[in-house]
C-alpha cells in the first residue's frame, strides 16, 4: 500500500471526526484534557513550555498558557518559516497582543526571537491522530518532527487531544520517534516505560 496515500487516508478519517464534534463537547473535553496536563509532574517542573495556539479543531490551550503565567513559567509558542519549512519557539507574555494570523490560519507570534530548544523543558505537541504507545500523525507538513528530532530539544514531549483523535494503529517509518507522553481528556499516558495511567 502506498504508505502516502495511506497517511492521507487517516488524515481524511480524523478531519471528518474532529469536524463532528460539538463546540460544547470540544470545550469541556479541552478543560478536561488541560486539567491533567496540569495535574502532571512533568507540568510542574517545566520553567519553559511550548505550547500551540489552537485552532477551532483542536483542544483549546488558552487555560492552559494562563495557568503558566500564573505559576510564573515562561510560554512559547512556534512562529513557522513555511519557506525553510522549519518553526522557531517564541516567547509569548499576551494571548490578546503581538500576534499576527498567517496564511494557514494560525496565530502566531508576530515579532521574532526565537528560545533556544536546550531551554525548553516541555513541548505541548498537537496532531490529528495518536496511538497508545505514543505515534502521531500531523497535518503533513513535517515542523513538529524535524523540532522534536533536534539533539539540542531535551525535553519532555507530551501529545494533547481529544480521545476521538486516538487510533490503534497508525502508518509508521523507521525514522518516527514516539512523544515521552500522551494526554487526553480520558487519560495520561507516559510511553518512556511503555507503562500507561488513566485518571
Amino acid at each position: 500500500m502506498d504508505l502516502q496515500q495511506d497517511k492521507n487516508d487517516v488524515r481524511k478519517a480524523l478531519r471528518f471526526k474532529l469536524a463532528a464534534m460539538s463546540s460544547a463537547d470540544r470545550s469541556t473535553k479541552s478543560q478536561l484534557a488541560c486539567a491533567l496536563v496540569q495535574a502532571t509532574p512533568e507540568f510542574a517542573a517545566a520553567s519553559v513550555v511550548m505550547l500551540y495556539l489552537s485552532t477551532a479543531a483542536e483542544v483549546d490551550t488558552a487555560g492552559l498558557v494562563l495557568r503558566c503565567w500564573q505559576m510564573g513559567k515562561t510560554v512559547v509558542v512556534p512562529k513557522t518559516s513555511w519557506n525553510e519549512r522549519q518553526m522557531m519557539p517564541v516567547e509569548i507574555n499576551s494571548l490578546t497582543t503581538g500576534l499576527v494570523t498567517n496564511e494557514k490560519g494560525i496565530r502566531e507570534p508576530a515579532a521574532c526571537k526565537p528560545v533556544p530548544a536546550e531551554f525548553i523543558d516541555l513541548v505541548i505537541v498537537p496532531g490529528l491522530g495518536f496511538t497508545p504507545k505514543g505515534y502521531r500523525i500531523g497535518r503533513g507538513m513535517g515542523f513538529y518532527d524535524r523540532f522534536l528530532a533536534q539533539p539540542d530539544f531535551v525535553g519532555v514531549s507530551c501529545g494533547l487531544a481529544f480521545d476521538e483523535q486516538l487510533v490503534e494503529k497508525l502508518p509508521v517509518v523507521d525514522h518516527d520517534v514516539p512523544l515521552n507522553m500522551l494526554v487526553s481528556d480520558g487519560g495520561i499516558r507516559r510511553f518512556t516505560s511503555q507503562t500507561m495511567w488513566t485518571v
